[in-house]
């Protein structure tokens, strides 16, 4: 790339993606919540409600009451946890969140690096956890909610915007400046209608695992849209399947006592006895007399 007179880069396009089922299938924040867990710093119950958060996620998207909550009960369990305590758990969480993320998505980050294009994580969840996975997957960078640390230790207060709704388009215009990235001719890849504002800053939104809100206005917007994330049907897969079964099953029950009724009645026959019937039966008619 040419040099501009004052030796800096001319403005260039980049590409930002969302974590959470956008990069990767589900929540970052589960598997986070799990390394904590095993560690010690957070109970059973606070990992159950965390998992169940995550299928939810999976399955309906967030909300913004949804993501404030994520937002305190974080900085409730953090404050007071010494930065290098938190840096230890990033094997764990790895762990859990690479398997996870689509090759699709990964491709198409390292397409746009390819031509030219850098490519950034822009997410809700930490920078901590941002600049992680920026660092693993080779991305340039990555932006993420900023939270206080004092004398080695985290407060539990946000150090600055939580990275959310217009929050993320402050720091992909904080970051423009400082790379000068055009975001006029950016790309973003999010499935949340939160992300409204990141994908309308940029001139190329391409959306992924829509939730409902988001499909109908990419419909609208005419923006490309791909569905990777297939548990929502393997799910109705099993509840039809689970459906069919129970039909099955009810069917070989109405067989049996079918089955067993006429065996009823045969015996009964054996035993030269008249099954019962509905009315009262014609008399035997006699063919001579005695």
């Amino acid at each position: 790339m040419t040099a501009a007179p004052n030796g800096r880069h001319p403005p260039r396009p980049g590409a930002f993606f969302d974590l959470d089922k956008t990069l990767m299938a589900g929540s970052s924040g589960v598997f986070f919540a799990r390394a904590a867990y095993e560690t010690g710093m957070i109970s059973r119950r606070r990992l159950a409600r965390d998992v169940y958060e995550n299928l939810r996620f999976r399955l309906r998207g967030s909300t913004d009451e949804r993501a404030e909550d994520v937002r305190r009960r974080v900085g409730v369990m953090i404050a007071g946890v010494r930065v290098r305590d938190l840096e230890r758990l990033a094997p764990r969480v790895l762990a859990g969140v690479l398997p996870r993320l689509y090759p699709e998505m990964l491709a198409r980050a390292y397409a746009h690096q390819d031509a030219g294009v850098p490519v950034y994580i822009l997410t809700a969840a930490s920078q901590e956890m941002a600049d992680l996975l920026a660092h693993v997957l080779a991305f340039d960078g990555g932006l993420g909610s900023r939270s206080e640390i004092v004398d080695g230790r985290y407060t539990g207060r946000p150090a600055g915007p939580f990275n959310y709704r217009e929050g993320k388009v402050l720091s992909m215009q904080e970051l423009a400046e400082r790379e000068r990235i055009d975001l006029d001719s950016s790309y973003a890849y999010s499935d949340s209608e939160s992300d409204l504002p990141m994908l309308r800053a940029v001139r190329h939104a391409v959306v992924v695992n829509p939730d409902p809100d988001l499909r109908r206005i990419a419909a609208e917007e005419g923006w490309e849209t791909l569905h990777l994330d297939r548990l929502g049907r393997r799910l109705k897969v099993l509840a039809a399947l689970g459906a069919g079964t129970a039909l099955a099953g009810l069917g070989r029950v109405v067989r049996e006592r079918a089955l067993a009724a006429r065996s009823d009645g045969g015996a009964v026959h054996a035993r030269g006895l008249r099954p019962l019937t509905r009315g009262r039966g014609r008399a035997p008619s006699r063919t001579g007399r005695m």
